[in-house]
């Protein structure tokens, strides 16, 4: 097992660098892995922390109701619930949520579709699974919401979905992105990817 300083400093990290990419400005944006599947334990970031300067006292280990474990002033993100959903299900580790420009723009695009699906683009080939870019891949999108326990049983019904399960995030409209992964370098790469085509996504848009 990882120590929970090494979780800590990977997390810090992913602040930092995520930052610098302005995908987690101020306070913006929360980050999670999981410590522990049975019963389930999460290391998530403390709300109200600037991701860019993220220290190991800016983080909460909560149960599988989103409650914090352990004391402490640190009180964990009013969207814990949206990572416990995710991180429930099997093989999934990490959950790391974006407030990017583009995907607050797309968000806002789609939302009255529901969802957004990019086509052709190589770039595809970066999400876990697919290996053509000759493929489509669907990102929902929710309407952004206070209720987040509501979203988060919506949420966790579609990450079961038979048909057409949640595969790699999902969108809050004019709000940003949560993707997920089975280690942390997944769910990093996933954001890397998925902020690069609503990027040309966007872009495309702007020049029609």
């Amino acid at each position: 097992m990882i120590p929970h300083h090494d979780h800590k400093q990977q997390l810090i990290d992913i602040g930092s660098l995520f930052y610098q990419r302005q995908w987690s400005v101020g306070t913006s944006s929360n980050y999670s892995i999981r410590l522990r599947e049975k019963p389930l334990r999460v290391l998530i970031t403390a709300s109200g922390k600037d991701k860019g300067a993220l220290t190991t006292d800016d983080f909460v280990e909560v149960d599988d109701h989103g409650q914090r474990i352990g004391q402490g002033e640190a009180q964990p993100s009013a969207e814990t619930m949206l990572h416990i959903v995710a991180l429930a299900q099997p093989g999934l580790h990490a959950v790391l949520h974006t407030h990017s420009v583009w995907s607050t723009i797309i968000s806002d695009r789609y939302a009255s579709k529901g969802y957004i699906e990019i086509s052709g683009y190589e770039m595809l080939k970066g999400l876990e699974g697919i290996k053509t870019h000759e493929t489509t891949c669907r990102i929902k999108i929710f309407e952004n919401t206070q209720d987040i326990a509501k979203l988060a049983e919506e949420v966790k019904l579609l990450l079961a979905d038979p048909a057409q399960p949640l595969r790699y995030g999902f969108l809050l409209q004019r709000h940003g992105l949560y993707t997920w992964g089975k280690d942390l370098f997944t769910a990093r790469r996933h954001v890397e990817i998925l902020e690069f085509l609503f990027e040309v996504q966007g872009r495309v848009l702007s020049m029609q």
